[in-house]
């Protein structure tokens, strides 16, 4: 039976926490929201786990919505037996001014009946780190960094608890790096100092080792939440936990679907453009006849399967910040809806027609891709990169039956050669 339970607000962020779970030594499955605990060879799955992550697309939903997913996969959680519980965010804290980050942690105490919680959204294998309170991307503060130009959850200040306050009912405290520093022992007894008793509190960290200290110090709090790298000091009872075996084999048909505006896709995309066949979605045209350019897409990808065996080909939706379209209410879909649509249509068509392998960029082209598939379940597989692996998908879609291997890459993850070289993973 599974004793920690996870909640993460995204389909990337669920597999990059599992992937950390299992090089920890927990035996991880990865639930395609909360209906999946229970019942069919998924329940059986659970039930075999050391740590169970349900996947939500969470993040950019209404905050009631949020709220609502997020205790609906607690309460299945702790019928499955889990017993402490992560909510899983992104290392760069995307939100709102009024949530989903804070309105979700309140609701997740309240349900558990505790007063207080952690919040380390700190990884700094991928560049994130807190200090003083204040968020970092690498060497730049958050405010500073490319997500300040994030076209659904713009970043326009590093300072946590100004982030936070606006989005809780709790007070919002900082625990400083010089506690950390001080060990276990002493975060412990500053984590649990009365003025802390019903706060949020944000806690520093900027290495993988104020990680492990943060984890040590807070095994008596029923949630922690926080990124993939809190996961750190989560240590389980398998040290050789193992992977899944892929679903496909070499030379078998893949695609690269690229749904992400941000600066390291771009990059992704740059470099790939030269090296894959590759297609950008033409906005217009999918609003003028999404059928029909969607065939044509998929056509495009099926004929470069043929002609150039063995490079995957890309569908990508933003070469640069000018492409980032945003449509006033009338004028239609707007274009990040319009590329959520057809990137996951695409990828029933493209498994329909024999794909094996898919590597999909950006949190929310993944939620649809996955959705799309009628994933129930992923069981990870080999690392591609820090926050990415690939996963074994069990799916259902228009009445067939499907297994593939997926990849679901945070825009802001992986390197410049992601696309190109992602594949050598499952050989």
């Amino acid at each position: 039976m599974p004793t920690l339970g996870a909640i993460a607000d995204d389909f990337t962020g669920a597999t990059d926490l599992a992937t950390m779970l299992v090089a920890r030594g927990h035996r991880t499955v990865v639930t395609v929201g909360p209906e999946s605990l229970s019942g069919g060879p998924e329940g059986a799955a659970v039930r075999d786990a050391d740590a169970v992550v349900v996947a939500l697309k969470s993040r950019t939903a209404p905050v009631d919505e949020a709220v609502g997913t997020s205790l609906a996969a607690l309460r299945a959680l702790r019928r499955a037996g889990c017993e402490r519980f992560y909510f899983k965010y992104c290392s760069t804290f995307d939100s709102t001014p009024v949530g989903n980050i804070g309105p979700v942690a309140d609701a997740l105490l309240a349900e558990l009946g505790e007063r207080r919680t952690v919040v380390v959204p700190s990884f700094p294998a991928t560049g994130r780190t807190v200090y003083k309170g204040r968020l970092f991307v690498h060497d730049e503060l958050l405010d500073e960094s490319p997500m300040r130009h994030h076209p659904l959850t713009p970043m326009r200040d590093s300072h946590l608890g100004r982030l936070l306050t606006p989005q809780t009912r709790h007070p919002v405290r900082l625990v400083g790096l010089d506690t950390v520093r001080q060990g276990r022992d002493s975060l412990r007894a500053a984590l649990d100092a009365p003025e802390l008793a019903d706060s949020l509190v944000v806690v520093d960290a900027v290495s993988d080792e104020d990680l492990v200290t943060v984890c040590e110090a807070t095994t008596h709090l029923a949630l922690v939440t926080g990124a993939a790298g809190l996961a750190l000091g989560l240590t389980g009872p398998h040290p050789e936990a193992a992977r899944a075996v892929p679903a496909s084999r070499p030379g078998d048909p893949g695609v690269v679907l690229s749904g992400s505006a941000s600066s390291a896709t771009r990059a992704q995309v740059a470099h790939a453009r030269s090296r894959l066949p590759h297609r950008k979605l033409d906005i217009a045209s999918l609003r003028a006849d999404f059928t029909g350019e969607v065939a044509r897409i998929v056509d495009h990808v099926r004929r470069s399967w043929e002609d150039e065996p063995g490079k995957p080909p890309l569908i990508h939706s933003v070469d640069d910040l000018g492409d980032v379209e945003h449509t006033a209410a009338g004028d239609g879909p707007a274009a990040s809806e319009l590329v959520e649509r057809a990137l996951a249509t695409c990828a029933t068509a493209l498994v329909a027609a024999g794909a094996r392998r898919i590597l999909v960029a950006g949190g929310e082209t993944s939620g649809a891709v996955v959705t799309a598939l009628g994933v129930r379940t992923l069981s990870i597989g080999a690392p591609i990169a820090p926050g990415v692996t690939w996963a074994r998908a069990e799916g259902r879609a228009h009445g067939q039956d499907h297994t593939v291997d997926l990849a679901l890459k945070s825009g802001n993850f992986g390197d410049t050669a992601i696309f190109t070289e992602a594949w050598s993973a499952l050989a």
